[in-house]
């Protein structure tokens, strides 16, 4: 600890705070359940038993995410407050998706693609925005790519993904 900085693995967390630190290595393992859950869910085929157990996880944890992300964003606010709002954008997009789904609207996957995938998208812009500067390779990049890149390389295939299931 240094500086009102603590290092973990290399990472500067930007407190020395017990509870906010306990609150980090939540948010932390909650973020790569939701990240690989999430990529699960987006890799298997679209039917019955992987695609939605994988989904449902995903939109739990990206839920605690977005709560351990309000938490950390509300005891640093004047740091953190961009990434409340990407948490908030994450899940309202998550939500919009699976209710679609859920609720069997007409044209459904319309909706359920892109508020999942964006959803995604979002939680990633979150992590590289935060983290960016201190992972190899992202950190030579200007800092405005890390709020450009997952949204990038995310909204086309998107698309791809809503032209494969004729949702379009």
């Amino acid at each position: 600890m240094r500086n009102g900085t603590t290092s973990i693995g290399g990472l500067a967390i930007p407190s020395e705070d017990p509870a906010f630190l306990a609150i980090v290595g939540v948010h932390v393992l909650i973020g790569m359940i939701a990240v690989i859950a999430g990529a699960i869910a987006m890799l298997s085929r679209k039917r019955p038993g992987r695609h939605p157990r994988a989904g449902t996880i995903y939109f739990w944890s990206l839920a605690a995410l977005t709560t351990t992300a309000t938490v950390l964003a509300i005891m640093r606010w004047s740091e953190n407050y961009h990434l409340f709002v990407l948490g908030v954008l994450a899940i309202s997009a998550a939500v919009l998706g699976r209710h679609a789904r859920r609720q069997q609207w007409a044209g459904w996957a319309r909706y359920h693609i892109p508020g999942m995938g964006l959803s995604y998208v979002f939680m990633l812009t979150a992590f590289y925005v935060d983290n960016g500067k201190s992972i190899p390779i992202w950190n030579q990049l200007p800092p405005i790519l890390y709020w450009l890149l997952p949204t990038m390389v995310g909204v086309p295939l998107i698309l791809r993904a809503l032209l494969r299931h004729s949702a379009l």
